[in-house]
């Protein structure tokens, strides 16, 4: 079963979305990574929700990523006397360490972090951004602040310091928990959220020594400012554009998202580009033409995958919001726009063997007008390598390992295979020839061209490519 897109589609599973013939009939309209999200799953329905995903797997025969997204540090305020307040502009409202209940005047902020990380002409935004603050004076038990945008304030609401890097670890007791609840069931991409530097990545990577791959979510001011450190300790990045948009001018979104996903394309990094992607199909069977747009923008600019939250995990229509990113996706490769612009983007190969021979394979691909690229990887480096080239054939990834393969369906372009090594050059023809022809990517006459290490089942060692005919039964011929 193969994909008619490069693009790959992370799907949430959720209320709408946790029953095994709904996530089999998500997989068949096109997801190829299914996200769990800690914030509304305890340990039990985790460990449920895998052993489904992972009977889907055996019922189609391919593999399939998992990936876990920890909840990440919420910030929030305590609880009011009385109700909710209003808050009016110009007004002064301080937030301290009384453990009271709130009025109109204050309340109690539980976050001792925050309190000594603000500093006079800080905002504080309050429940999404709708109330906006400004720190006056601030020390470590209060800070008082001027109402900029007032409204309706209620119980622990939620608290944003854009301004303010907060001396608190990315992970959580609760994370720290669901991270070894994760690994326990085995799964391949384990998500930070609120990463504020490459420390918190460290953190994470202590936990899972490789055992999943770490993405880090992009959705605070002080990440961007860090980027590179953060794209280079990470396995692969989310452009959490929800919380990206409360901490910063929303109009600043866009321009970052580009960004990102360069960086990230450069760094040969899987990146992800999340929330609101198709909303309005939470409720609706159709998407509004701009959401179509935006989903399109993500694809043109060669992301390695798109995101569905709510549309999957809790709408009326999980299985119509996959098939639309689906079609939207397959429709933008087919623009003739689309190469031009994926070409426009190519960086230039490391200094490496391995990058030489994956820019190398990409090109002779494309000069003989070859049916595939086929790479034998053990760690997953060498499709990542090929999937970072872009290239106009189709790239088949062959991985002794159900690990790496699983991993791998996160990248750009990449069709995993689980394959044993090869024992000798002419074993690995043969099975490179084989595959190609029984996945339907290549006929017999036709050629493709293999990327390998010598030694055999040598990790990271990508040192040759041969050029190979696919015969008659399948089987190959130099």
């Amino acid at each position: 079963m193969r994909r008619n897109r490069r693009v790959k589609i992370l799907a949430t599973l959720g209320p709408s979305s946790s029953e095994q013939d709904i996530i089999e009939k998500l997989y068949r309209s096109g997801a190829d990574v299914f996200r769990i999200n800690m914030s509304h799953t305890d340990h039990d329905r985790l460990k449920m929700l895998v052993e489904r995903i992972r009977s889907v797997e055996e019922k189609v025969g391919r593999p399939i990523g998992i990936l876990a997204d920890l909840q990440g540090p919420k910030l929030r305020v305590g609880t009011f006397a009385d109700g909710p307040v209003m808050l009016e502009n110009g007004a002064t409202f301080t937030l301290d360490a009384d453990k009271s209940g709130g009025s109109v005047d204050r309340v109690h902020l539980p976050h001792p972090e925050i309190l000594q990380a603000l500093e006079p002409g800080h905002r504080l935004l309050l429940d999404d951004g709708k109330i906006q603050l400004k720190v006056l004076e601030a020390d470590r038990t209060r800070a008082v602040t001027e109402v900029v945008v007032g409204g309706k304030l209620s119980d622990r609401k939620g608290v944003s310091v854009p301004d303010s890097e907060i001396a608190t670890s990315a992970m959580t007791e609760k994370d720290h928990k669901d991270l070894i609840a994760a690994l326990d069931q085995n799964v391949d991409w384990v998500a930070l959220s609120f990463v504020q530097r490459p420390d918190d990545i460290a953190e994470v990577r202590k936990i899972t020594r490789g055992r999943a791959g770490v993405l880090a979510k992009i959705e605070k001011p002080q990440a961007i400012g860090r980027l590179d450190e953060i794209i280079e300790l990470s396995d692969a990045i989310m452009v959490a554009r929800g919380d990206l948009g409360v901490e910063l001018p929303l109009e600043q979104v866009p321009g970052l998202q580009k960004r990102i996903t360069r960086a990230c394309r450069r760094a040969g990094k899987p990146v992800v580009i999340a929330t609101q992607m198709l909303e309005s199909m939470i409720n609706a069977p159709v998407p509004t033409r701009a959401e179509v747009s935006d989903v399109a923008t993500a694809v043109f600019e060669g992301a390695d995958a798109v995101m569905l939250s709510a549309e999957s995990a809790a709408g009326e229509f999980p299985i119509e919001a996959v098939s639309t990113m689906d079609k939207i996706a397959q429709q933008v490769e087919q623009d003739p726009n689309y190469r031009t612009i994926i070409y426009a983007q190519r960086t230039e190969p490391e200094a490496t063997g391995a990058d030489a021979i994956s820019a190398a394979a990409r090109q002779i691909a494309e000069t003989l007008n070859l049916a595939a690229v086929v790479c034998y990887t053990t760690s997953g480096a060498t499709g990542l390598r090929a999937s970072r080239e872009r290239p106009a054939s189709p790239v088949i990834v062959l991985s002794p390992v159900l690990a790496t393969a699983r991993r791998l369906s996160l990248g750009w372009g990449l069709h995993c295979v689980v394959s044993e090594d090869a024992a000798n050059e002419e074993d690995m023809i043969d099975r490179a020839c084989r595959i190609s022809f029984s996945e339907g990517f290549a006929k017999p006459g036709q050629r493709i061209i293999v990327t390998a290490g010598v030694p055999f089942g040598t990790p990271g060692s990508t040192n040759m490519l041969r050029i190979a005919f696919v015969g008659n039964d399948g089987q190959g011929g130099i």
